[in-house]
């Protein structure tokens, strides 16, 4: 590995594109760390995870010079440094509002954990809810105490998960709060300032666009 890191880039001088494929790539490495393998080739990595070699040769030697030629990348260093300029090589600490059935889902989902994204607390605005906690343990708490616990927890990111009327207002105490990125699974646009990562996560969407290859698929037989 040659160790010419450029080190973590600033967020704005890389498009969330670029991003979500570095992501990609990290998942990939780590299940090919879970096999065994020691080295990996941006063609082998290609053609085993159906990505483009190319692609990945680009968006990698944007951060640095981290294969070695007649070799590839060393798999375990190039995770590291994916975790490194992906900013989860620390705890990254997540709070989830919406205490609700996705709320409670969110909260107790392992996966979170193992790449390095701790659930430190659920809001709620129902009474019944608070000062209890979900399956796996994260205590609910009343969204009326937000700032204060973001300040304690030292949150970095917010995941909301309320019902859609209530969105806009509860991004609001959120941006109030101080955290400075939030993932939103409530259906319709939110308004965040500029200085806000805001990531929609719109299911809805995302089913009425299978809905359509589906619906597209038939007609295309029926023709």
């Amino acid at each position: 590995m040659t160790g010419k890191n450029k080190g973590r880039v600033g967020g704005d001088q890389v498009s969330e594109l670029t991003a979500g494929r570095l992501s990609v790539y990290l998942r990939c490495l780590n299940a090919l760390d879970a096999e065994g393998a020691k080295t990996v080739s941006s063609k082998a990595l290609a053609e085993q995870f159906q990505l483009n070699a190319a692609q990945i040769r680009k968006d990698l030697a944007y951060f640095g010079e981290f294969g070695v030629r007649g070799v590839g990348y060393y798999v375990k260093e190039l995770k590291r440094h994916l975790r490194q300029i992906l900013g989860v090589d620390r705890s990254v600490r997540v709070a989830i509002v919406g205490a609700g059935n996705l709320g409670l889902a969110l909260a107790d989902y392992p996966g979170f954990r193992q790449e390095g994204f701790a659930i430190v607390a659920l809001f709620d605005s129902e009474k019944n809810k608070i000062g209890h906690r979900s399956k796996g343990g994260v205590r609910i708490f009343d969204v009326a105490d937000l700032r204060k616990m973001v300040k304690k927890e030292h949150i970095d990111i917010a995941v909301l998960a309320v019902p859609a009327r209530a969105a806009q207002s509860v991004a609001a105490q959120i941006v109030a709060a101080g955290v400075r990125a939030i993932l939103n699974f409530s259906p319709g646009a939110l308004k965040v300032p500029p200085q806000v990562k805001l990531k929609n996560m719109d299911l809805t969407v995302s089913l009425e666009s299978l809905s359509f290859f589906l619906a597209r698929g038939e007609s295309d037989a029926s023709s």
